[in-house]
């Protein structure tokens, strides 16, 4: 596997209760709901959504931007 662009990810803790979704959309699929303080892996935040992944599982997805501290 050849990877011409790895994004390292940011550690993070979700800030308040949120959803993780599939896309960048309050109409998606949500994936699982996240409490606060979980673990979030950011590793792109762009037009109010941050991707990544969270939790213990490592579920892959999206949550708003304002819902993820430091």
């Amino acid at each position: 596997m050849i990877a011409s662009h790895y994004a390292e990810p940011l550690d993070c803790k979700i800030a308040a209760p949120s959803a993780l979704h599939g896309a960048p959309s309050d109409e998606a699929n949500m994936i699982r709901a996240l409490q606060a303080v979980e673990p979030f892996a950011m590793l792109d935040d762009s037009l109010g959504w941050a991707w990544g992944y969270a939790g213990e599982e490592r579920r892959v997805g999206y949550v708003r931007s304002d819902a993820v501290g430091d």
